[in-house]
């Protein structure tokens, strides 16, 4: 295949056009997710003050994001490759403190 027709088809899509108009940034330092057949959710919020030795650890939910599973997988990939880019530029992340089970 040959490079031009390569950049035919690249430009041959619809023209995406992001409205950021309506968006709003919040942080989280926390995230679960759990999932059903239909649909994947993302609760995202913020820990309150994790001490040692605390027997409990308020999380303060702010957002929830429900998304397909297809865009669960798209948003998976994504996520994995921007980790990777940025564990090649500024070295590999602890993943000690991921429950794993």
């Amino acid at each position: 295949m040959s490079g031009d027709t390569v950049e035919k088809k690249k430009t041959s899509g619809p023209t995406i056009r992001w409205d950021d108009s309506k968006m709003r940034s919040t942080y989280a330092n926390v995230c679960n997710v759990s999932s059903t057949r239909e649909e994947v959710t993302l609760l995202f919020g913020t820990n309150q003050a994790w001490r040692a030795g605390q027997k409990e650890v308020g999380i303060e939910l702010t957002d929830r994001m429900i998304v397909s599973p297809f865009a669960a997988k798209r948003l998976s990939l994504l996520l994995n490759s921007v980790v990777a880019e940025y564990e090649n530029r500024f070295g590999t992340l602890d993943d000690a403190g991921i429950n794993k089970g």
